[in-house]
């Protein structure tokens, strides 16, 4: 079977939930959080409790004396928010969907550089346990805000992960989000990181900058079709120490003996003894964009060498590494090698792979519709079986079908993830095995990755 089939076999599988990432065992209840996130008038992040948004409830202080003028900051920030979404990318009203993205994207602008954050941090959530940095969600953020034309913001959120990154070139698992490179604990380096930045650089170099490089560009001119090429070497040379010290990480954590990265916590962020595929899948992924990058010259060579990555060798890196991952963890693509069919499949296909020839999934073998309440995807094979959804999985499945030629099942995964949203139309993490929305609301990386299976054209 040819490397397209095979993925298209295992994507299939996966959509098919055929148990193994279906939760039908003892059902787990988790507490709904909040049911959305806004802001007060002195830019805090405040939780709207269940409940709380149907009656039209507004952060405001018990101080009356104040509250007039904490309404007109909050109506002037209400109209700042909508300029900010007319000024990009949102869709058609009569798009049945069009509810959910634009609410995801005003979550996005909400969690992204509150009060006391450092400009580009965007927050995974709102609920304390949440409210750091991941550079997978954040770098998921990037490439949706860039594809929504929102290119100042998508480098902003690069330039600060830029920052946070060490100097070999590894990223932690999260952080503090005032952007000094502050830790919330002691968990190790997450080199799944590395991957995704690099894969973000790309769709963020690809937007460019608007009117070179103004963030005060027209809608029309944020809305364009395409980057001049000097605009993307313009972004390209801000984001060059990302790219080359990311790339430098994958290649010095590369395995000689097998190919293939070392062990290391994915997104799961336990500790593990052996490969998974979401650090393959994701070592690939930033491979496949560094070579990218190099072939188009968007990075000078004389980058990568001061960096020490000698960018002849990213190529056939490349090659050997997409053959190792093929011939171990095919043809089902389990998290382990020997395991079950895992959600990282999907970072094997278009559009985290930024390979022109990514496989495609099939048009005919319609994988099944997903199912009613919580039977979204799991967290991946292996997972607690408590009769959890988990949304950024589910999306994961909505993009990648999205991306790869199976636009009906792209809408079924869509519709199920809106069809769970919180009252107040955010997404949440979990979904229960009875269709009610769990932890934490909004969540980024799910938002952004519904805005990514809806808009799966480039930036413009």
């Amino acid at each position: 079977m040819t490397r397209r089939g095979r993925l298209a076999a295992a994507l299939v599988v996966l959509l098919a939930s055929g148990g193994a990432l279906v939760w039908q065992g003892s059902h787990r209840q988790v507490l709904l959080h909040q049911e959305a996130v806004t802001v007060d008038a002195w830019g805090e992040l405040v939780e709207v409790a269940p409940g709380r948004s149907a009656d039209g409830w507004l952060p405001l202080s018990t101080d009356p004396e104040t509250v007039p003028l904490e309404v007109s900051v909050l109506a002037a920030r209400e109209a700042g928010v909508q300029a900010w979404l007319a000024s990009g990318w949102v869709p058609d009203p009569a798009d049945p969907h069009a509810a959910m993205v634009r609410t995801a994207l005003r979550d996005l602008h909400t969690l992204t550089a509150p009060a006391g954050a450092a400009p580009g941090a965007v927050l995974a959530g709102a609920s304390p346990a949440w409210r750091f940095v991941w550079p997978r969600d954040a770098s998921c953020v990037a490439v949706a805000l860039a594809r929504t034309g929102h290119q100042q913001d998508a480098l902003d959120t690069l330039l600060l992960l830029q920052e946070l990154q060490a100097d070999d070139g590894s990223l932690q698992a999260r952080y503090l989000p005032a952007g000094d490179g502050g830790v919330p604990d002691d968990r190790p380096a997450q080199e799944d990181g590395p991957g995704w930045v690099l894969w973000a650089a790309v769709e963020v170099i690809e937007s460019g900058m608007p009117s070179g490089g103004s963030a005060a560009a027209t809608p029309q001119a944020r809305r364009g079709s395409g980057a001049s090429a000097a605009s993307q070497r313009e972004v390209a040379a801000q984001l060059t120490p990302l790219v080359v010290r990311s790339a430098s990480r994958l290649l010095e954590r590369t395995d000689p003996a097998t190919g293939l990265p070392r062990p290391s916590p994915d997104y799961w962020e336990r500790p593990e003894e052996h490969l998974t595929l979401g650090i393959a899948a994701t070592s690939l992924m930033g491979l496949e964009a560094a070579a990218e990058l190099h072939a188009r010259g968007l990075v000078p060579d004389v980058a990568w060498l001061d960096g020490g990555v000698d960018p002849a060798a990213l190529a056939p890196r490349l090659r050997d590494s997409r053959a190792r991952i093929e011939a171990d963890f095919g043809p089902g693509f389990p998290r382990h090698v020997g395991g079950r069919p895992d959600a990282a499949v999907t970072l094997l296909l278009r559009p985290s792979s930024t390979s022109r020839s990514a496989g495609r999934t099939p048009r005919g073998g319609a994988p099944r519709r997903p199912g009613p309440a919580g039977r979204g995807s799991g967290a991946g094979a292996g997972w607690r079986n408590d009769g959890v959804s988990w949304t950024p999985q589910t999306a994961l499945q909505a993009v990648a079908a999205a991306h790869n030629a199976h636009p009906e099942e792209a809408a079924r995964w869509v519709t199920w993830l809106d069809e769970h949203r919180t009252d107040a139309g955010a997404l949440p993490e979990k979904v229960l095995h009875d269709g009610d929305p769990a932890a934490v609301a909004p969540l980024a990386w799910t938002a952004a990755l519904v805005v990514l299976a809806l808009r799966p054209g480039a930036a413009g």
